[in-house]
């Protein structure tokens, strides 16, 4: 559950990176907002370092493209009752890439980083407490909200990553 750190990307891959988060900054500042641009440069910072890289081929409009859809899909940007949210074929659109080519660059990426709908990793930091999964804990074999257990247990379960962190004493009701 540990959160991408840094942009830190071999000194092969830094063209690349920055042809491709030169993109996703420009659409991320255009459709949506600066927290999605932060996520986009993370992901295309670890996929640069991955070996092989799978950005090494390909057109940097495409692999942005795919950046975008691909954390798109972990926080339900296409479902018009989130905010920002954008239609598939917008994002398309936008980069000038087939749907096709969007799609399967996606699907490349969510399957190299293992990402899905309740992925924790890649969720937008201001969606977390509203998360389905995040708090999710098994104690004595029962799915329980950490958030409303004692301070211990709360500590316990961020202490094995678990949680994403800490919730504020203030917060969290013990059962």
């Amino acid at each position: 559950m540990a959160k991408p750190v840094g942009e830190k990307v071999p000194k092969q891959m830094q063209g690349k990176f920055e042809e491709i988060t030169r993109l996703t900054d420009a659409f991320c500042s255009q459709h949506l907002n600066a927290e999605y641009a932060e996520m986009s440069r993370q992901l295309a910072a670890v996929l640069c370092r991955k070996r092989p890289s799978p950005l090494a081929t390909g057109l940097a409009k495409s692999w942005a493209c795919g950046i975008v859809h691909a954390l798109g899909m972990v926080n339900f940007l296409y479902d018009s009752s989130q905010t920002p949210h954008i239609k598939a074929s917008e994002l398309y659109q936008v980069f000038g890439v087939a749907e096709s080519t969007g799609q399967g660059k996606s699907k490349a990426i969510r399957d190299a980083m293992k990402m899905s709908y309740y992925d924790t990793t890649w969720c937008l930091p201001s969606r977390l407490d509203s998360h389905p999964t995040a708090w999710l804990i098994s104690v004595d074999g029962l799915p329980i909200d950490a958030r409303y257990t004692p301070r211990e247990i709360q500590e316990e379960a961020f202490r094995r990553g678990l949680i994403p962190y800490l919730p504020s004493i203030n917060d969290s009701e013990e059962i």
